[in-house]
Formats: structure tokens, sequence, C-alpha cells
């Protein structure tokens, strides 16, 4: 028996609808989209009808390398064969040979690594080894930035997201994204650290100063507190370099990863920090455990995904293909009048538009015309626009060609923002 099409599309939506998220199911048939994934592949998506869309949104960076990557999904059936998840209160040797490998590719003198399961928790770690390390409670970060929907993680989000679930963790000031002198405001002796999002997705992908970063970290060793990047979307190739933090030549305290480590196939993330920042963890070693933290299957995964994304073949693709596209979107700029700016580190890309809205009507057309993208959740003017990083040239002119014709559609309907902004 197979795992898809047991049921016919109506089927599984009215299901979807009644077991699982009412209001997800009412939300995608207001906008049209009646796409219920079936086969994947590669960059691309079927839907159950046989319906193809290439895969530009990739999860927020989980499929980085495509749908069942052969290499990884190869990996997984050999690491069934012999291993399980493992038990996280002992000693592993899987665990100690992705620690191991992770410290390799990390800039600086960043070796070490406590793992999770997503990166909402590995999000919640690096806080409480901040404020286990320095002793003090204050954590600031990113006005409308996004970092999980876990505790600690969801305290430092946006307003939309924690506000029903008040009252949080106490000690979190937000400061605007890429503004040094609010930052140096905020920090003072109390500060265990200060958390961004090297680019923050949610909020549109606004590109930092190119100094910024080197003033966060001048700021945090002033203040005696820790620099920590978010890395889940930015890192593992996706800007053309191993992390996005690497173009601005700082080297921060700690940095999380989630999302593509997985591969696609098995879920894991890591906290990875200098040496020394987990001494109150010496009295009692377990004082912070993670049941499927880790697995040790998912370690054979993720360290597949390492020796692919580390090789400089495949980092040197990412930088020819994002840089075709980046001609390709400029020349849409000229074209398109509601094309504001183009957003672009690598294969990570933020489509500004002129309003709040467009990004939604956008993401619709993009579905229309082939390529499945989402708008950015915190500023509704911008599309995220994620292709898998082992796309070719071919792939990057079935861009070209279909989110062109995207455009024209949106351009076409641009009447229908201001309703998509009443609907949001």
């Amino acid at each position: 028996m197979g795992f898809v099409g047991g049921r016919s599309k109506s089927e599984i939506i009215d299901s979807f609808a009644r077991y699982v998220s009412p209001a997800k199911a009412k939300f995608f048939s207001m906008v049209g989209i009646d796409f219920v994934p079936a086969r994947r592949e590669g960059v691309w998506y079927w839907d159950l009808d046989g319906r193809r869309l290439m895969d530009c949104h990739c999860n927020g960076g989980v499929f980085n390398l495509g749908h069942r990557h052969p290499e990884v999904v190869s990996t997984l059936r050999e690491a069934v064969e012999e291993l399980d998840i493992g038990n996280h209160h002992l000693i592993s040797e899987q665990r100690a040979r992705l620690a191991e490998k992770l410290a390799e590719v990390m800039p600086g003198d960043i070796s070490r690594t406590v793992f999770g399961v997503g990166g909402g928790e590995a999000i919640d770690f690096a806080i409480k080894l901040a404020r286990g390390h320095t002793g003090k409670k204050k954590i600031v970060y990113a006005r409308g930035g996004y970092h999980g929907h876990t505790g600690f993680a969801l305290a430092a989000g946006d307003e939309k997201y924690k506000r029903p679930f008040e009252p949080l963790a106490p000690g979190f000031v937000e400061v605007p994204f890429g503004n040094a002198e609010a930052l140096e405001r905020a920090v003072d002796s109390e500060t265990a650290a200060v958390l961004f999002e090297t680019i923050p997705a949610t909020l549109g992908m606004p590109l930092p100063p190119d100094d910024f970063y080197k003033r966060v970290r001048e700021i945090c060793d002033e203040k005696d507190c820790l620099m920590m990047v978010d890395e889940v979307q930015t890192g593992l190739g996706r800007t053309g370099r191993m992390w996005g933090i690497e173009h601005y030549k700082v080297v921060p305290d700690v940095i999380i990863t989630a999302k593509g480590l997985s591969g696609g196939i098995y879920p894991i993330s890591a906290t990875c920090f200098k040496d020394g920042l987990d001494d109150f963890m010496s009295e009692n070693p377990f004082i912070h455990v993670s049941t499927f933290g880790g697995a040790e299957i998912g370690c054979a995964v993720a360290l597949k995904v390492l020796e692919i994304t580390s090789n400089e073949s495949f980092m040197n693709n990412v930088r020819k293909m994002a840089s075709l596209l980046s001609n390709e979107l400029e020349k849409m700029k000229e074209e398109f009048d509601f094309l504001e700016e183009i957003r672009q580190k690598g294969l990570f890309i933020g489509i500004k538009m002129v309003e709040e809205g467009f990004g939604p009507l956008l993401s619709i057309s993009c579905y229309h015309n082939g390529i499945l993208a989402v708008y950015a959740n915190n500023d509704t003017s911008v599309m995220q626009f994620l292709p898998p990083l082992i796309i070719s040239q071919e792939h990057t002119d079935y861009i070209s060609e279909n989110l062109r014709n995207a455009l024209e559609m949106t351009s076409q309907r641009r009447d229908m923002v201001e309703m998509i902004r009443a609907m949001l």
C-alpha cells in the first residue's frame, strides 16, 4: 500500500478540516489554493491531480537540497538498518560525529553543540545558555523578528504571535532591526544576550547595514553579554556562504541552525556555541535534555547534509544561480512599477513591493503560474523567494519566465490588494 493518493483530494481536505485545522482549510479555500502535496522530487512538488509546482518556498529552508535528495534518502535507509533514535542520556557516537563536523564548518571558535528537534527548541536552549552562563536575565531582540512558537522563542517574537498567550517569560526587550544606536541604548549591565536573525525572514528579509554586526559584536563585548544569531533560515549555504553571518565578518558566541539540517527527511536542530558557555551545566549535566534532540538516525542524515553543503562546488553553484536570478530580478524591477526593491543574499531573496498586501497577491499569482512561494507574514509587502540550492540554469530559466508571468497577473489584479489586506 502506498502513502499517497489513498483518498480523493476533496476527501483529504474535508478530513483535514475536521480533524486537523478548519481555519487553515478555510484560508486556502478563500484564496483559491487547493494544493494537496503528493509526489515530491528534487525542486518539484506535484498535486494529487498531477499539477506541478517548483518549490521556491522550501518551507523556510527545510528543502534546501530539494525534496528527497537521493544521497540523503540513501543515508537514512542505511541508518535505519543499524540505528534508531538512541538514548539522549547516554554518550553517542553519532551525536559526537555530527557535533565535530559542525565545529569544523562553524566560523571562528564555535566548537560545542547541544541538539534539539526544531528551531524553537534550539532558540529556547540558546536563551537558557545565555542566562545560565551570565547570571543575567535580559534578552534584546528585533522588533518584527521570528524565532519560533515555543516558550522563550515566542517571547522574542512579534506581538501578534505572543499576545494571546501572555503572560510570557519576562526580561525581553525589542529594538528596531539594523539600528545600532537603538541597540546600544537597550543593552545594559543586566543584558544576558542579543538575539537576531542574521537577515529576518518573516520581517521581509531587510538587509542590515554593512557595519551593523560589527557594531553588535562591539556592544556585546562592551556590556559582557552574548551575541547570538539565528541561522535557521540563512544558514547552510542559503546566502552563498555556509552561514549568513560570514558576510559581515564577525563571529558570534552562538549560532542556531535547524530546518535545512534535516535534509527535509529527519527533524533535527543544533545550538552551537563557544567552549565554556555551558559552565553552569558542569554541576548538573542533565539540567537540559531533549528526548528526540539529536536522534541518532537524524545525526546520520544531518552529517550527510553538511557533507553536501560544505562542498565548494555546491557553494559555487549557489552563487552562480544567485547571480543569474539577480540579473533577471533587476530586469523585472524595471518592468513592473509596483516592485520597489530586490533584497538578496545568495538564494535568500525578498521581493519588496510598494504596499502591504502585494506579498500575498504575488504568492497567489505564483501558485497559478507553477511556483510555490509565500509572503512575509510580518511585512506583507514582501514575498519570500527561496529556491532550492540545487537549482540549475534550466530551473532559473523556468523561474524567470513563470515569475514574470506571475508579476503580470499581479499587475492586472492589483485592485485586489485592499481586499487581501482586510483578510489578513
